[in-house]
């Protein structure tokens, strides 16, 4: 983050919970410790934006507010976890025993465990999208069955838009997020929507499969960034002049395997080659820095 402290104003932006809310939940519940300027101003840390989102999801979890901010608060939660950690490695071996057994309680009741002790971010990038890529990896060995893949995916796609609530809130930039035509593979957009909205932003999902037509029109309503994804560049090539006819009146970025570098000059687009978290990151310090 370019900045190391904030302005409750900007605390509000980045985590989409309104400011009144945030006074509330420092004053009763102590979440945040501001630091305070010669003129009696507060300020927030970066520490205090990850309290916000973890207290988001406990509460999006159905804890009540005060258990919500309880496992979240200064005293119980800072930058260095504790020993209770869960380790991401035992994450992804316990979901993977879960979900081979086809035991879904299980295999959620690992994913909480993950959440209660990680950032979303680190759920995403070190936990189910390595999971996700390894059991791709057996398949294609034959390793596992397409009923195990499809259970998996099912499951964390329903995880992942169960975190995803409420993602149109806020007052932070627009994203809108589609799959190209044809394209059902779902699952890194939906976590790279999750990372932006871990850093402010607004999300509006169309989903898999969508119209080039209706991702114009919904284009008209001028959001911040418009991220379009594939994983086949079969899919992609075709409307390669659409794009970068959308692209004179917006910033797009592309993402997926369908992609390459050469498409930023090609099309006028942003490439996004790397995990989710880290261009969440990149977007978000450019759209920041224009």
């Amino acid at each position: 983050m370019p900045e190391s402290r904030l302005r409750i104003g900007e605390l509000s932006k980045r985590s989409g919970v309104s400011p009144e809310l945030l006074r509330a939940w420092e004053r009763r519940y102590g979440l945040f410790q501001p630091i305070r300027t010669a003129g009696g101003l507060r300020l927030y840390s970066i520490d205090d934006l990850e309290r916000v989102r973890l207290m988001q999801q406990n509460l999006a979890a159905g804890l009540a507010a005060a258990e919500a901010a309880a496992q979240v608060s200064p005293e119980t939660h800072g930058p260095e976890r504790g020993a209770g950690a869960f380790p991401a490695d035992a994450a992804r071996a316990e979901l993977a025993a879960a979900i081979h057994r086809f035991d879904e309680t299980e295999a959620q009741a690992v994913i909480d465990r993950a959440l209660a002790t990680m950032t979303t971010d680190a759920v995403l990038v070190d936990v189910l999208l390595p999971y996700l890529h390894d059991l791709g990896e057996q398949w294609r060995r034959g390793e596992t069955s397409v009923g195990e893949e499809h259970f998996a995916s099912n499951l964390i796609r329903g995880r992942m838009l169960g975190l995803a609530r409420g993602w149109g809130r806020g007052l932070g930039p627009a994203a809108l997020l589609a799959c190209l035509p044809g394209e059902h593979h779902e699952l890194g957009l939906i976590a790279f929507g999750l990372a932006l909205r871990a850093r402010g932003w607004r999300v509006a999902y169309l989903g898999g499969d969508t119209p080039l037509d209706e991702i114009e029109r919904a284009g008209l309503n001028e959001p911040d960034l418009i991220v379009l994804s594939t994983v086949s560049a079969k899919r992609l090539r075709p409307l390669e002049t659409r794009i970068s006819a959308l692209a004179k009146h917006h910033r797009i970025a592309l993402g997926g395997a369908g992609t390459r570098a050469a498409d930023a000059g090609a099309l006028g687009v942003t490439v996004l080659t790397g995990d989710p978290v880290s261009e969440a990151d990149r977007v978000s310090a450019a759209w920041l820095s224009a």
